[in-house]
């Protein structure tokens, strides 16, 4: 039944995008200026079916349908009713139908609420963006259906990976794919800019908004996938360079740079073909993204698929979009005359895209090289911290000091003010490091430069306000969010230099002692929960210096359906530090691997980029208001 209704809206909606394209087109022939009433219409069915054909999904995992193939190897009856839902989209086919939901509202929302641009532009947009819905909707009937029915029917499923069973992670996926799949908005605009010429500052103010819905959200999914990999995967870090990391950290490179761009677009209308390269360039790598994910080639606990098909057929599509935007690029193309001044707004704002493009192919770099070494050497490689940290840091500096300086930069003018000003600030940055350097013995020349930078700028964005309120004209949004990008890189650096990490073999009631802490295995304890068992280690952390005393309790547990078995961090947080402990079993052995970190200042990291968030949305409900 589930299954018959599901194939049937999945048919429905293909139909309904090529009726769509067909009616576009036709009204695109007419002299008319008003788009046709069937066209709204036709749009919004389809969005809507698609959201049905979700909810029949749902339906499916919650009531444990194991008839369908998609529920019966994502899901199990035992599972918590959360899971379950978290469970439609946790799994490959489920992902690429929330893919096509956001599309197809993204698609319906930018008709009705890009009314003022031209007739011809938004048509095109519409072909455009159903052309990208037909593809994913041909993959997903004809490659990754999860409607696909099994028979006969198992009596239970082989449940969901354990460690995709997390609060975080049932989040983290939406917010990823609206970020992700958001980008496909402007990528159809600026095709249908190209094709039209319609190279007007309007062009700026029809993308705008949806560049910023897609990066708050492709920041919010990062954070939330950052945090989840903090305290479910062991890492004990903040960002660990996975693949799969990196994967999402690309396009939001690029949706950052286009965010800078578009400023000066509408402003001066200037960088046209940059801010329609980059917006070919924050979706190419989105739906790169998806193939590296998916096609089994990258080796990351975050990947949804090992079936090599599938990743065929994304990079057959990803070549076909990327060959086509190309060749129309270069058909469109025109020589812009910049002719910017050395100190103008314009230039700073296109050396910050330098900088995103820097980092942008430095990821990629390291991201992809290893799939091509596998490929032709057979030799497997991994490129991991080191190779970033060596690369990007030293950069960094640089980009935070253009980061402060660059809003006090005039437009058009060679003229920079409050010169003074900024040589005290940058001053008072150095005090501020010397007096950090009382309070540790060793710190790299690096460091030093990072901290001054990232103080500079903190300090420059918050003179900025100070200014702004004055004379009455704040731009909050910026100032938060660079002022948050100053904290989170002043954070970083922070928690780099005041880490401890100590890896130890103990067994119950050894004790283990390094510079001014102790730390003690006081018992061990086995219980049993609903669909797992576990080990559940008592561990006494002494601070010998302060006598503070913290018991944390790491687990070890077997999960039965799938088996699994995963080891979960205890974690003690507060404003200063985190105290981070894992504990792994040792083979035939009474021993137990232990790993503690002292992590400085995390939770302040977090909320660093939840403010860079709310920076964000700050600017979209001005540029909503305005509109």
């Amino acid at each position: 039944m589930l299954s018959n209704l599901g194939n049937s809206i999945l048919f429905i909606s293909a139909f309904l995008s090529i009726s769509i394209i067909y009616l576009a087109n036709k009204n695109l022939k007419t002299s008319n200026n008003l788009i046709v009433k069937n066209i709204y219409q036709l749009s919004l069915i389809q969005s809507t079916l698609i959201i049905v054909c979700f909810f029949t999904l749902i339906t499916a995992f919650v009531v444990s349908d194991f008839s369908l193939v998609t529920v019966y190897q994502n899901s199990h009856s035992m599972k918590p009713v959360f899971y379950k839902i978290a469970g439609t989209w946790g799994n490959h086919e489920g992902s690429l139908l929330l893919w096509v939901i956001i599309l197809t509202i993204f698609s319906f929302l930018f008709l009705i609420y890009n009314k003022d641009h031209p007739k011809k532009f938004r048509l095109l947009t519409l072909i455009i963006q159903n052309i990208l819905i037909l593809g994913f909707l041909f993959f997903i009937l004809f490659n990754s259906n999860p409607f696909s029915s099994l028979s006969p029917t198992p009596s239970e499923g082989l449940g969901l990976n354990p460690i995709l069973q997390d609060p975080a992670l049932a989040i983290h996926p939406p917010l990823l794919y609206i970020g992700f799949v958001g980008s496909s908005i402007y990528f159809s605009a600026a095709m249908a800019s190209l094709i039209v010429n319609y190279s007007e500052k309007s062009f700026s103010s029809s993308i705008k908004n949806w560049v910023l819905i897609s990066w708050c959200f492709q920041t919010l999914g990062i954070l939330v996938g950052s945090v989840w990999a903090y305290y479910e995967l062991g890492w004990g870090g903040f960002w660990f360079w996975d693949p799969v990391e990196n994967a999402s950290l690309l396009p939001w490179f690029a949706m950052t740079a286009l965010l800078h761009s578009l400023i000066v677009f509408e402003k001066r209308n200037l960088f046209y073909f940059w801010v329609i390269i980059l917006c070919l360039i924050t979706f190419i790598l989105s739906v790169t993204g998806t193939f590296l994910v998916r096609s089994g080639i990258l080796n990351s606990v975050h990947t949804f698929a090992s079936d090599p098909t599938r990743g065929v057929y994304i990079l057959l599509f990803l070549s076909l979009m990327i060959f086509s935007s190309i060749y129309l690029l270069f058909k469109k193309y025109k020589k812009e005359n910049y002719n910017l001044n050395q100190n103008s707004k314009e230039t700073f704002i296109l050396i910050n895209n330098w900088f995103m493009m820097f980092y942008l192919i430095t990821v990629l770099l390291g991201t992809i090289y290893p799939i091509f070494t596998d490929a032709l050497t057979d030799n497997k490689i991994s490129v991991g911290p080191p190779f970033y940290n060596a690369i990007i840091f030293p950069i960094v500096v640089i980009f935070l000091l253009f980061m402060a300086v660059g809003p006090k930069v005039k437009w058009i003018k060679n003229r920079f003010e409050d010169i003074k000003v900024y040589f005290l600030i940058l001053a008072g940055s150095i005090i501020l490091n010397i007096l950090i350097l009382v309070f540790i013995k060793s710190y790299s020349i690096l460091s030093n430069f990072i901290i001054i930078s990232a103080l500079f700028l903190i300090i420059s964005s918050l003179k900025d306000g100070v200014s702004a309120i004055q004379k009455n004209r704040i731009d909050l949004a910026r100032i938060i969010s660079h002022a948050s990008f100053g904290f989170l890189v002043l954070f970083i650096g922070l928690n780099h230099i005041f880490s401890i990490e100590r890896d130890y073999n103990i067994k119950v009631g050894e004790t283990k002692n390094f510079e001014n802490y102790s730390i003690k295995l006081e018992k061990l304890d086995l219980k049993d929960f609903p669909n797992y068992k576990a080990v559940i280690g008592t561990l006494e952390i002494n601070n010998n210096f302060s006598n503070e005393k913290n018991i944390l309790k790491p687990e070890i547990r077997i999960y039965d359906n799938p088996k699994t078995l995963t080891y979960e961090a205890s974690i003690k947080t507060n404003l200063l530090k985190d105290y981070y402990l894992t504990m792994s079993n040792i083979d035939r052995s009474d021993y137990y691997n232990i790993k503690f970190q002292k992590k400085p200042l995390m939770i302040w990291i977090w909320i660093s980029v939840v403010m860079i968030v709310i920076g964000g949305f700050l600017r979209l409900f001005k540029n909503a208001k305005y509109s």
